[in-house]
């Protein structure tokens, strides 16, 4: 059970700018009173029930703080401390000021393959000390793989361990949580999950920093999540006609339908692609340069996805908010209804600041449709 501070915040902390907005609250820098330290403060409206609109679950924090309070790596966001008033808590976080990889990355003229491995190798340290102690992530995708400064050679760190789950022996877990493009095969059909959901990530990742494109991005979500499902996607001469064969092999690798037979992160770091094993494959990975034309039109792309449903969800917020005014006496049923509807759109068109811990959540009766491939 996670430890809450009762009280408030400011007594401890200077409220600082609005790093960001998100369904259910906002991110604030934040000065620590008694050492003048920066820190990012994390507020979220908690709801106690499953069905509500105007907060997260209490369990969903208990969770992911749970899990924040076992993880100590130079790669992964620290939490700091937690309090709690009657209707918000506020997770004191490191602050993470650098801003998102790929959108450093996107700056860039050119990027050898070596930079990129820089970036993955450190990616992959975090994921092989959550993975050590049974903790996947779940929800690895570029807004959760940020910088803790804009210089030269970043500090990576993850973030976001809304969806984090700690795998406990003898118990299986399941979830149709997540981003379709970056989710595996065993999301998808609901069967039980394990680190190597997230070595799947890994290699969606991977594919996309190379290349810029994303491997199963379809034109609809269903047609996304069926490519998933069938492990459709290319190695084409085109996007990859300056990558090296390594680099292709260490995602083939990763891209694998049984989760059993996908590396592991620690598999990964000894990987020739991450770690040559001869002077002639030191060399040929050197020579080989990422396809920053394509890379930097899917960040654009990614970029306006993202601030398009942050207009729709302040919009479809508004709306709710002028409809339960203007019937506060309408039918019990008919708010029900429109909490349902309420859920679903939530669930298709949530990407936002991604430290607010917020995810794209595919509904289970699209999972139930992709299950079997005959239906």
């Amino acid at each position: 059970m996670a430890l809450f501070k009762p009280g408030n915040v400011e007594d401890f902390y200077e409220l600082g700018d609005v790093l960001g907005k998100g369904h259910f609250g906002q991110v604030r820098r934040v000065c620590e009173r008694s050492t003048g330290l920066y820190y990012a403060a994390k507020f979220q409206k908690v709801c106690k029930s499953t069905r509500g609109l105007h907060g997260v679950e209490r369990d969903q924090v208990e969770r992911e703080v749970a899990v924040l309070q076992l993880l100590s790596h130079p790669n992964i966001v620290t939490l700091k401390d937690l309090f709690e008033s009657r209707e918000e808590v506020a997770l004191i976080l490191e602050l993470v000021s650098g801003g998102e990889l790929f959108d450093f990355i996107a700056e860039k003229d050119e990027l050898l393959e070596t930079e990129a491995i820089f970036f993955m190798t450190q990616i992959l340290q975090g994921l092989s000390y959550m993975h050590q102690q049974n903790i996947a992530h779940f929800d690895l995708k570029p807004e959760n793989i940020m910088l803790s400064e804009k210089v030269s050679r970043p500090n990576i760190k993850l973030i976001d361990f809304g969806l984090a789950q700690r795998l406990d022996s003898g118990q299986e877990y399941r979830s149709n949580s997540g981003t379709p493009q970056y989710i595996p095969p065993e999301v998808i059909k609901y069967e039980p999950l394990t680190t190597a959901a997230d070595m799947w990530s890994i290699g969606v990742i991977t594919y996309i920093l190379l290349s810029g494109l994303s491997p199963f991005q379809g034109d609809t979500d269903a047609e996304t999540l069926n490519n998933v499902s069938e492990v459709k996607y290319e190695l084409g001469e085109g996007p990859f006609r300056t990558t090296s064969d390594m680099a292709k092999d260490f995602i083939q690798k990763l891209l694998v339908f049984c989760p059993g037979d996908r590396m592991t992160a620690d598999e990964c770091l000894l990987h020739p692609w991450i770690k040559p094993i001869t002077r002639k494959q030191m060399h040929k990975r050197n020579r080989s340069s990422i396809n920053m034309k394509n890379f930097k039109k899917f960040n654009a792309k990614r970029k306006w996805k993202m601030s398009l449903n942050m207009v729709w969800m302040c919009t479809r917020l508004l709306s709710l908010q002028q409809r339960r005014r203007a019937g506060a006496e309408a039918d019990p049923l008919q708010r029900e209804c429109d909490s349902d509807v309420e859920d679903a759109q939530r669930s298709q068109n949530s990407a936002v600041l991604k430290t607010l811990g917020g995810s794209d959540v595919i509904s289970s009766h699209r999972c139930a449709a992709q299950r079997d491939p005959q239906r």
